[in-house]
C-alpha cells in the first residue's frame, strides 16, 4: 500500500504524520509503524501521528512511539499536529482537539509559533534529588549540575527501567536550573533514547522547578532542539492549571512511501 505521509519537528522532536480523516490507515499495525519511524530504512522519526475526525471537535490526535505503540500525550506532537492542521485548512488561528489524555485548545501564533493548552496537574511526588509528576505522560525530573557532561543515554535508560518505573516506563529528564532559564535533557520511553526536545517533559520540569511565590509564572527551557516556553499558574505546592507549552512546529517535508 502507498500511503502519503508529512514530516513535522518542534525543537528537533520530529514526527510522521498522516491524514486518516478518510479512515484509509486503519489496519497499520506497530511494525509498520516501527518501521515508519526508523531513520535508516523508513522515513525517521521520533513518534508517528494520525490525524483523524471526531464529532465535536476539530480533529482527533492517535499517536504511537517510535516503537510502534501507541503512545500517552506528546506535547511537542501535539504542537505539530496542530500546525499540519492549520497548513491543511482545517483550522485557522485556534484549535479543539482530542488526545489520549483529553481535551487540548491551541493558538496558532506568527512564524510558526504554536502555543498548546496541557492538561492541569494536581500530583507532585518531591523528593531531595528528584520529583515525579504526570503532564499527560509520566515524567521522573533530576536536578542536575552539568547537563553538558551527563551521559543521558545510560542515566536515563537505567532510571527508566528501574524496579519503580519498568513496567510502564517513565521519561527522564534531567534539569539544570539557572537563574532565567531552564536547561533539559530527557530520555524518552518508548523511543529508548535521548530525544532532542520532550514537550510533556519540557512541562513537567517547569512545574518541577516552579518558585515557591503562587500565581502566573513563565519559564524559558532550553533544549538541544532549540527553545521553548512554559507559561501556568501555580495553585499550591501540587496544583498548577491554565499550563502553556508555546514554542516552534516546523514543517519538514512529505512525499509518499510503500508500506
Amino acid at each position: 500500500m502507498i500511503i502519503d505521509f508529512y514530516k513535522y519537528q518542534g525543537t528537533g522532536n520530529d514526527f510522521v504524520i498522516l491524514d486518516n480523516r478518510l479512515g484509509k490507515f486503519t489496519q497499520l499495525n506497530s511494525v509498520q509503524i516501527s518501521n515508519l519511524c526508523d531513520r535508516r530504512f523508513g522515513i525517521g522519526a521520533d513518534g508517528l501521528m494520525v490525524l483523524q475526525l471526531k464529532e465535536g471537535y476539530d480533529f482527533e490526535m492517535l499517536y504511537f512511539n517510535a516503537d510502534g505503540n501507541e503512545g500517552s500525550m506528546c506535547g511537542n506532537g501535539g504542537r505539530c499536529l496542530v500546525a499540519f492542521a492549520k497548513h491543511m485548512n482545517i483550522i485557522s488561528k485556534s484549535a479543539e482537539f482530542l488526545a489520549t489524555d483529553g481535551f487540548h485548545e491551541a493558538v496558532v501564533g506568527e512564524n510558526n509559533w504554536i502555543e498548546l493548552k496541557m492538561k492541569d496537574v494536581h500530583a507532585i511526588e518531591k523528593q531531595e534529588n528528584f520529583s515525579v509528576l504526570n503532564t499527560g505522560s509520566p515524567h521522573y525530573i533530576k536536578w542536575n549540575e552539568d547537563n553538558v557532561k551527563t551521559d543521558v543515554f545510560a542515566e536515563g535508560r537505567a532510571i527508566r527501567n528501574s524496579p519503580p518505573f519498568l513496567k510502564e516506563g517513565i521519561n527522564v529528564n534531567f534539569v539544570e536550573v539557572h537563574p532565567t532559564y531552564l536547561s533539559v535533557r530527557t530520555y524518552e520511553r518508548g523511543v529508548e533514547a535521548e530525544t532532542l526536545s520532550c514537550g510533556t517533559g519540557v512541562t513537567a520540569s517547569a512545574i518541577a522547578a516552579s518558585n515557591k511565590e503562587l500565581g502566573q509564572q513563565e519559564k524559558k527551557v532550553i533544549t538541544p532542539g532549540g527553545d521553548l516556553k512554559v507559561k501556568f499558574n501555580k495553585l499550591s505546592e501540587t496544583d498548577f492549571e491554565d499550563i502553556w507549552l508555546c514554542g516552534p512546529a516546523k514543517f519538514v517535508f512529505s512525499g509518499t512511501i510503500d508500506i
